[in-house]
């Protein structure tokens, strides 16, 4: 189950359509990205990076991409959360190895 931060929740908003990408990687990490439409017209991102016990590592929201089409935003998205995810993996010992 994927717990939440606060970031995530001060940029829900429910009643706005939005597009998303959800990907588990190899070390079981999980990514979930969110792109949608202000009321304003704005292009805002969500980026989540979360531990396979669901623990939030990573979340960054941005209220506008300017210039960015959605489907722009959303793949920058995914590669910026695949980056933190690499780097997290990185440097963070797996549990049963020796540093």
């Amino acid at each position: 189950m994927r717990i939440r931060g606060s970031v995530f929740w001060s940029w829900a908003d429910p009643t706005l359509h939005h597009r998303a990408h959800e990907e588990t990687l190899s070390d079981k990490t999980s990514i979930n990205v969110q792109v949608r439409l202000s009321r304003k017209g704005l292009v805002q991102l969500f980026i989540g990076v979360y531990a396979p016990g669901g623990v939030p590592v990573y979340e960054e929201a941005f209220d506008d991409r300017p210039k960015e089409s959605m489907s722009w935003a959303l793949a920058w998205g995914v590669m910026r959360a695949r980056e933190v995810a690499s780097f997290n993996s990185q440097s963070i010992p797996k549990s049963g190895h020796g540093t």
